[in-house]
């Protein structure tokens, strides 16, 4: 799919597991991210989520 990325290419790019990009996305904290089959087509301009862990600690 033209403008879309996989998972795996998702995962490169914001260098994180392919396991927390799929989390991301089923949790629905990828915008515009939709699901093709068994896989997810995200947006290659989609932005990499804050994760929240990171401002937990970043607050102590």
């Amino acid at each position: 799919m033209k403008g879309y990325l996989s998972v795996r290419e998702i995962s490169y790019k914001w260098n994180v597991s392919e396991r927390w990009v799929s989390k991301l996305a089923q949790d629905g904290r990828i915008p515009g991210v939709e699901r093709f089959g068994r896989s997810w087509a995200i947006p290659e301009d989609a932005e990499k989520p804050v994760d929240p862990r990171k401002e937990k600690e970043q607050k102590q």
